[in-house]
């Protein structure tokens, strides 16, 4: 077991190594607690998380974490674009209707309004970093994507996420006063721990070295969640690897609030095929003249909504799956074959190669698709400054809940949310960074001096899996009181074996996500049993009408000694682990 909180250091010596020393394996070597201290720490290095260094740079010290190498994430997988009133035409109220139609009802209006108005600041921002969007003769080339009215979304072929992360990975590596570091696993949050959320002030966090196999230190003064959203917690998602809803488990654990957390969006069009598994087929396909259609070639968009093709994402995500299961189906297609050559090959030049890479031209071939999980519309809720319950503590992009998405989000309003809070949270920040009161203490180190290293591994690879399948048979895209109480009771049990494992072994990777997974389903479940109607991306059997009275489902943290809190205790007197 862990070490008691009630003693603030273990018997480990420290180092305390500024921004800009790389001792990382000297310190390992003469096993050293490695520590970093910071102004802020942003965790997680896509669009949203170097958004807000790159805004924060002028004014602090910025460290920010990335999993992996910081080329990956969901940020350069986004085909889409990003959607902004740029035509006489088109309109803020226009573009705000059509965020709060597809959001059925549980858009907070005014934020929706906040970000649509400041859409033109933040594209102008990303473009003075050297992004181009597509261009045709009379200005920029926009497309029209599902639940938009007009043509609005601003892109780079169909890789526009891939061209914005570039464009901020070379802005934030050319930064003296951002300093990033990989191969890092955030595992918690650490907050001064007073008796109420509200009253606990961020001190750092808890990090994993996944090339050292260390716990590292990083004390900040402030701290943002940019992690991303959870849909790997389902079995079939467009997300990478590393979108294990950490952010959301790590607020959750030191004591923010979590809302609409039954609302995960299924994209509708993820390719189908067993070479190309998690590949995104844009929603632009259909926005430019795509058509759904079943193996014999008939369209059934129709039937389900006089939008057609054109309609939310949730109405044809629910339509493709009840086709699928109403005929048996693997797939249904999507078809662009009637559409010119060179109009696919210019607008869709990485859609194109991919298919062609799998044996399927789909300038003569329908593309086989499937809804897989794709967006986490629920999150930690802030306010519009991204501020969560917790001083200190941000949130940004997909980690966060700001109402802008309510039920269900409208395409290409993601990337823009991340551009938008990323300068609310930095000018926020900013403006109180000056103060220098700092009476939090120091965080106190991490003691492995009652766990070992594990030989049951298995355990971890197993119950991933069984996690994913439960999520994806009993929580998915239709869902009934007796799946969601038979999902209930399966991650209460994997909960608790994660806990017994998590308390006496040596912390991994794939330890501190699948943590992290069970949390975050765990609060999916919660959600989705509290909402008893259907709206939006939450649709059950046993309630399939909307209700009248609207509103946000907002989960408030308990003590629960299976969320394993950090060292600092805030509720009780009584030891946790760690």
């Amino acid at each position: 077991m862990r070490f008691d909180p009630s003693s603030r250091y273990s018997a480990c010596r420290v180092l305390y190594i500024l921004p800009g020393n790389d001792f990382e394996s000297f310190v390992a070597s003469n096993l050293l607690t490695l520590r970093f201290s910071t102004d802020v720490l942003v965790i997680g290095s896509g669009a949203a998380g170097l958004a807000t260094a790159l805004h924060l740079s002028p004014h602090a010290r910025v460290i920010v974490l990335s999993k992996d190498d910081i080329r990956g994430g969901s940020t350069n997988r986004a085909q889409g674009g990003v959607a902004t009133v740029s035509q006489p035409a088109d309109s803020v109220d226009a573009h705000v209707h059509d965020t709060v139609v597809a959001g059925a009802g549980l858009c907070n209006e005014k934020i929706v309004r906040y970000v649509v108005s400041r859409a033109r600041q933040a594209i102008a921002h990303i473009e003075d970093l050297g992004l181009e969007f597509d261009q045709q003769d009379n200005g920029p080339h926009l497309t029209r994507e599902g639940g938009h009215t007009h043509r609005r979304v601003l892109h780079v072929a169909d890789t526009t996420g891939h061209a914005i992360a570039t464009t901020l990975i070379n802005r934030v590596l050319s930064d003296v006063k951002i300093r990033i570091l990989t191969k890092r696993v955030a595992i918690d949050v650490v907050t001064t721990g007073k008796p109420t959320p509200n009253d606990s002030q961020t001190m750092g966090a808890y990090v994993f070295n996944a090339e050292t196999g260390n716990v590292e230190v990083i004390e900040a003064r402030y701290v943002v969640l940019a992690t991303g959203g959870a849909s790997k917690v389902y079995q079939y998602t467009s997300n990478p690897d590393g979108s294990t809803g950490d952010g959301i488990a790590m607020a959750w654990r030191a004591g923010c609030r979590v809302a609409n957390m039954e609302f995960n969006q299924f994209h509708p069009t993820c390719l189908y095929h067993p070479d190309a598994r998690s590949f995104l087929i844009s929603e632009a396909i259909r926005g430019e003249g795509g058509k759904l259609v079943l193996g014999d070639g008939k369209r059934f968009m129709e039937r389900f909504d006089p939008r057609a093709e054109m309609a939310p994402r949730d109405v044809v995500a629910r339509a493709i799956d009840f086709e699928m299961k109403r005929l048996g189906l693997e797939c249904v297609y999507l078809d662009v074959t009637h559409l010119p050559d060179k109009k696919i090959e210019q607008r869709f030049p990485n859609i194109l190669k991919t298919c062609l890479g799998v044996g399927i031209d789909m300038r003569r071939d329908r593309i086989p698709v499937v809804p897989a999980a794709h967006y986490t519309c629920g999150g930690v809720l802030v306010d519009e400054r991204g501020q969560t319950d917790i001083d200190g503590l941000y949130a940004v992009g997909e980690t966060a809940y700001t109402g802008l998405h309510g039920a269900n989000r409208l395409a290409s309003n993601s990337l823009l949310e991340c551009l938008v809070f990323a300068r609310s949270v930095a000018d926020d920040i900013a403006n109180e960074i000056s103060d220098n009161r700092d009476n939090r203490g120091d965080i106190p180190d991490w003691d492995e001096s009652r766990v070992t290293d594990s030989d049951e591994n298995v355990i971890l690879s197993h119950n991933w899996s069984e996690l994913r399948r439960c999520m994806w048979n009993y929580v998915g895209i239709v869902r009934t009181n007796k799946r969601l109480e038979r999902a209930a009771r399966r991650i209460g049990l994997l909960k608790q074996e994660v806990h017994d494992y998590y308390s006496n072994y040596r912390v991994n990777s794939d330890l501190i996500e699948l943590r992290n997974l069970i949390h975050v389903a765990e609060l999916m479940v919660q959600a989705a049993q509290w909402r008893r109607e259907s709206r939006g991306l939450h649709y059950t059997l046993d309630y399939p009408q909307s209700r009248a009275d609207a509103r946000p489902s907002i989960l408030y943290p308990v003590v629960d000694p299976l969320d394993v809190l950090q060292p600092i205790n805030r509720y009780t007197n009584h030891s946790k682990s760690r």
